[in-house]
């Protein structure tokens, strides 16, 4: 791999320029893979968490509250995501409060699962777990300089 900076040109690079380049490429390349499946990431979400509740589902107006802050992405958008579900019966509405996944929902999920671990792999290509975990652990650090969260939703 080539870089862009020999080591001492890399330390005086902004984070905030290589952190958003990091954000932007991985987050494009996995809303690719979801595309391929003919899902958002909103959407994705939505399934991810209805595959870990129970047979109760989850209340829509819980669910949507939990996710609207992911990637800043906000409460029109988890709607029209569960909307969107709904209208393609891959999710079921109980009087307009329960959300479940419908066998096709789960199906789905599970074949689109399998490209996203795909494309994580890709992601993380060449990359160790501990120069991975090494990666995140400074960011954190900076994220709590600066007094940002540092727990994912």
């Amino acid at each position: 791999m080539d870089y862009s900076h020999d080591d001492a040109g890399l330390a005086r690079q902004p984070i905030g320029y290589w952190s958003w380049a990091a954000h932007r490429a991985t987050v494009a390349h996995i809303r690719a893979a979801l595309a391929e499946h003919g899902l958002t990431q909103p959407a994705w979400w939505v399934l991810g968490r209805l595959t870990e509740a129970d047979e109760k589902g989850r209340e829509r107006g819980e669910l949507v509250a939990m996710l609207s802050g992911f990637l800043d992405t906000g409460t029109d958008t988890m709607q029209e995501a569960v909307d969107g579900l709904l209208e393609r019966e891959l999710v079921t509405e109980d009087a307009g409060t329960r959300l479940r996944l419908t066998p096709a929902g789960r199906t789905l999920r599970e074949e689109a699962l399998a490209r996203v671990s795909r494309a994580r792999a890709e992601i993380h290509e060449g990359i160790s777990e501990a120069e991975f975990v090494a990666a995140l652990k400074v960011l954190q650090r900076m994220i709590h300089n600066v007094g940002g969260q540092t727990r994912p939703h």
